[in-house]
């Protein structure tokens, strides 16, 4: 047999064994290859067939119990939250109480249908306690080990992806925002500050220098303070509202300053709404704009909210937000918080409001 077919079949099984695709195959396969071991298992064969065949069905159910309460209430809740003295504890117990169902099952048995098995009842007890744990463990073993494969492997790839996407997103974040324009028409207004008002030409100058640093450093790190996510949005639009006069911005903090420096979060979460802000706040009758911006911590939880107003006698190409940067940040969200996190978006005739809750 050639190596690469050989490679082919391992890599088949091991498809098999992770892939949700074989989800049911699997589970049908492990109930049928558990059925024949408890079938061909030793029950005492000097008892009556009808015992037999009762402590058969009864053996294959509370196993089968015992297993599939294993694999999907302990290890997600316990092992796989590197909670494993509790997760041994309920193993434990959940066998215990498994075995002692077995034993009970043996006395209703011998009370309501024959009672001939009473000479046996504690070599049945004792045969039937090392049985079951010869049985049980090695199943919980292997469906545990399955179960961290699976998890593995999951994993493994939203790791890869997130790592791609967030490059991506790095990419297209340093191309959208530090491009030449927006530089070029930042240092023209620096210049003209600089003859009229060299005190605030000299604030620009500070908020442009923080901004270029959030962006060439702290931008690369996997977690950065939300203190500094705040400080660079912050800036950003303080930054715009120098381009266009006739923005008002509000950006309201709720929580003190100890919270936000001892809460990190991944970078750029914030970025891609506040720029879709700033692009649909656009007001064709020279009335001023508005994007409001509010950061609470409440509950364990980050509560980000972005509001822009909306001209509706201007008809934006890009209205409801469409492009690459918001799909881009759902599915980033998805990779970082999977069902953890909530965001709504919603359009009225004069607003745009943006609502985001992650756990913290």
């Amino acid at each position: 047999m050639s190596r690469e077919l050989i490679e082919q079949r391992e890599k088949l099984i091991i498809n098999f064994i992770i892939e949700d695709r074989y989800r049911i195959c699997r589970h049908v396969l492990f109930c049928l290859v558990f059925f024949s071991i408890i079938f061909f298992n030793s029950i005492p064969s000097d008892q009556s067939e009808n015992y037999r065949y009762f402590m058969m069905v009864v053996v294959y159910i509370v196993f089968l119990a015992m297993v599939y309460v294993n694999i999907y209430v302990l290890v997600p809740k316990y092992f796989f939250k590197t909670r494993y003295f509790l997760y041994l504890f309920y193993l434990i117990l959940t066998v215990f109480i498994g075995i002692n169902l077995l034993a009970q099952s043996i006395k209703l048995y011998q009370h309501f249908f024959d009672n001939s098995i009473h000479v046996y009842t504690n070599k049945i007890e004792v045969r039937g306690i090392y049985s079951a744990i010869v049985i049980v463990v090695p199943m919980i073993m292997v469906t545990t080990t399955i179960k961290l494969l699976q998890k593995w492997k999951k994993d493994s790839l939203q790791i890869s992806e997130l790592q791609t996407l967030t490059l991506n997103m790095e990419l297209n974040e340093l191309k959208n925002q530090i491009n030449p324009h927006f530089l070029f028409n930042m240092l023209n207004n620096v210049k003209a500050l600089i003859r009229k008002n060299p005190e605030t030409a000299t604030i620009v100058i500070i908020k442009l220098s923080e901004f270029l640093r959030y962006q060439l450093y702290e931008n690369n790190e996997e977690k950065t303070p939300l203190n500094s996510e705040i400080t660079f949005l912050t800036n950003f639009l303080e930054l715009e509202k120098i381009r266009q006069e006739n923005l008002i911005i509000e950006i309201e903090n709720l929580s003190n300053q100890r919270q936000l420096n001892s809460i990190f979060i991944p970078p750029n979460l914030f970025t891609t709404f506040v720029e879709n802000a700033v692009k649909h706040s656009i007001n064709i009758s020279n009335e001023a704009a508005c994007i409001k911006i509010s950061i609470e911590i409440k509950n364990k939880k980050l509560h980000f909210t972005c509001k822009n107003s909306v001209d509706p006698n201007y008809k934006n190409p890009q209205k409801n937000y469409n492009g690459l940067g918001l799909p881009n940040i759902k599915r980033r969200l998805d990779l970082l918080y999977k069902n953890d996190y909530s965001l709504d978006i919603k359009s009225t005739k004069n607003e745009y409001i943006v609502n985001l809750i992650l756990p913290i």
